[in-house]
């Protein structure tokens, strides 16, 4: 069993129980990490602290507000952080937004401005909180966030999101080389579609887990507490010589042709 007593990690984007980041933050406390959930803005601090409630860390996890698009919110929540704990480990990246319009409407027609909020929200802000969680990690550690396959093949309905996921797969790369002489490894969870609130967003979902049920050589989709485990390995010091990775959770999808 993976051992993270002693261990704080730092999730964003937990939103709800059934989040990918809920099932990644549960195998991180039954490893026996400590947690710290960012939560955007005030409106959602009461759910924020029933989930910490939920995952058995009240008086030992703690929430805090941050919105990621804000830098200067980005540097109190780390501020706020390094005033309550010695060293973080690990940080979760589970953020990513685009307009609903940059999402279902033709590509083609995609507005300057929703590009821009897509890769904002979805793309720097990865490097934003690299960046303020970098001189936390005194004792090296992980950081990782979330992809989708949509980043390499055309989906439909996913559109400038697809693009977003793509610079973030690169941005990976770059952090990793960028923090590696800290000891801090980045990588990427690229899981297959699972029905999360967020997915209600995507047109057609349910013909992508169809097609996936189909297609993959495990012919089936792939749960969260899946992607919950993979992503509790890739935070642990059992892969310490992994980073710049992007690791499939997909039931096989990615390695299929026709």
């Amino acid at each position: 069993m993976i051992d993270m007593k002693g261990k704080v990690a730092v999730v964003f984007g937990l939103a709800n129980k059934r989040s990918i980041a809920y099932a990644i933050a549960e195998k991180l406390a039954a490893a026996g990490a400590t947690l710290v959930l960012g939560y955007q803005s005030e409106r959602l601090k009461k759910e924020a602290d029933e989930l910490i409630e939920s995952l058995g860390q009240t008086g030992t996890g703690r929430t805090i507000q941050c919105d990621v698009s804000r830098d200067e919110e980005i540097d109190n929540a780390f501020a706020e952080i390094k005033a309550a704990f010695p060293a973080i480990h690990t940080v979760i990246h589970s953020v990513a937004f685009a307009p609903a319009d940059a999402i279902k409407n033709d590509f083609l027609e995609t507005k300057r401005e929703d590009f821009r909020i897509a890769h904002d929200v979805s793309v720097y802000s990865l490097i934003a909180i690299a960046r303020s969680a970098a001189p936390l990690m005194t004792e090296g550690g992980s950081i990782l966030t979330l992809t989708y396959y949509g980043s390499e093949k055309v989906f439909p309905n996913y559109n400038v999101m697809g693009v977003a996921k793509a610079a973030l797969e690169a941005t990976v790369r770059y952090l990793a080389a960028s923090l590696g002489n800290k000891g801090i490894r980045v990588n990427a969870v690229s899981a297959g579609p699972i029905k999360t609130l967020a997915a209600r967003g995507i047109g057609d979902f349910n013909t992508i887990l169809d097609a996936v049920t189909q297609r993959a050589p495990l012919h089936r989709n792939v749960e969260q507490a899946e992607v919950g485990n993979t992503a509790l390995f890739l935070s642990s010091d059992l892969a310490s010589g992994i980073t710049g990775e992007i690791t499939y959770v997909d039931c096989g999808f990615n390695i299929t042709g026709i």
